[in-house]
């Protein structure tokens, strides 16, 4: 049953909403530059002629890892986000499925692969352009998994130190969402920045600059690896709101009425990340790393504080 909710739901039904949602992204950017945007099936298209490429490898790059670098994030991410269907389970109808000691933690992990997928890509390829985007990607993951991790514990410290992700759920079906609080919000607005890193948006999509470094780690792939690459990235794009949503928002309930509610809080956040990334100038890796480190660490630990004072 566990591999039937990895596959049907960790890998199909993520990375057919993540291309969906990546097709919104793509449309509301074109109408914001006055442009008319691609069709709705263009990141389907994207995709399937990708997979009909030819998967080319660098001379003198480290064969095994070039190839095994987008297998890695890929896995990573369809994972993650059947954790967080198998916590959503209820809204399904479906009891079967216990949620385990400490998944949040580990979805925090799984969540962490992708970038690390994409600078060992980056480094195996042996392109110096490609080892310039990798080394981006690793200084802006060290800046912001420390806001990351003091924002999850809001919700932790909120659900009575519970690392359950259905307890979080729970307690928010009892006290309302955790983003009606103060430290709700300014936590809301932390994972907010984060979730812009890690999905590699303007502006922090310093690593794979295409004006500066073309595709940065992403240089030398093509055919297959580049489809698994792009398809993570999409199915990132679904994964990173919903993680979002079941721990600020209340999660997802696909029963009666209550679907439109769960779709207009996803549409919501996709909305935020599209404005935010055309609204907003490329930063350097150091002005990144200093914003993450400084006040949003900052707000971070306020949220934390005031999560612990019971605001």
């Amino acid at each position: 049953m566990y591999l039937l909710y990895l596959i049907v739901f960790g890998v199909i039904v993520t990375a057919l909403i993540g291309l969906v949602a990546s097709w919104i992204d793509r449309k509301v950017t074109a109408r914001i530059q006055y442009r008319v945007g691609p069709p709705f099936l263009q990141p389907f298209r994207d995709i399937v002629k990708l997979l009909g490429k030819e998967t080319l490898i660098p001379r003198g790059s480290s064969r095994v890892m070039f190839m095994l670098a987008p297998v890695i994030g890929f896995s990573a991410v369809a994972m993650a986000s059947t954790i967080l269907w198998i916590n959503s389970g209820r809204v399904f109808g479906n009891e079967s499925f216990q949620s385990f000691l400490g998944d949040i933690l580990v979805v925090i992990y799984l969540l962490a692969i992708p970038s690390i997928s994409i600078m060992l890509g980056g480094f195996a390829s042996g392109n110096p352009v490609a080892r310039v985007g990798a080394s981006r990607e690793m200084k802006l993951l060290l800046s912001y998994e420390l806001p990351f991790i003091l924002v999850v514990l809001v919700p932790i410290i909120k659900s009575g130190f519970s690392l359950r992700l259905e307890e979080i759920l729970k307690m928010q079906a009892m006290d309302g969402a955790f983003a009606l609080s103060v430290s709700g919000i300014l936590a809301l607005i932390v994972f907010v920045l984060v979730m812009q890193a890690k999905l590699a948006f303007v502006p922090f999509d310093m690593p794979e600059a295409e004006t500066e470094i073309i595709s940065g780690p992403l240089t030398d792939y093509s055919g297959t690896s580049l489809a698994m690459f792009k398809l993570m990235k999409n199915m990132l794009l679904f994964t990173l709101p919903f993680f979002m949503v079941i721990l600020f928002l209340g999660g997802f309930h696909l029963d009666g009425i209550r679907i439109l509610y769960s779709v207009l809080k996803y549409v919501i956040i996709l909305l935020v990340i599209t404005v935010i990334r055309n609204t907003n100038p490329r930063l350097r890796i150091d002005q990144a790393m200093k914003i993450f480190w400084g006040p949003v660490t900052a707000l971070a630990v306020v949220a934390v504080i005031f999560a612990i004072l019971g605001m």
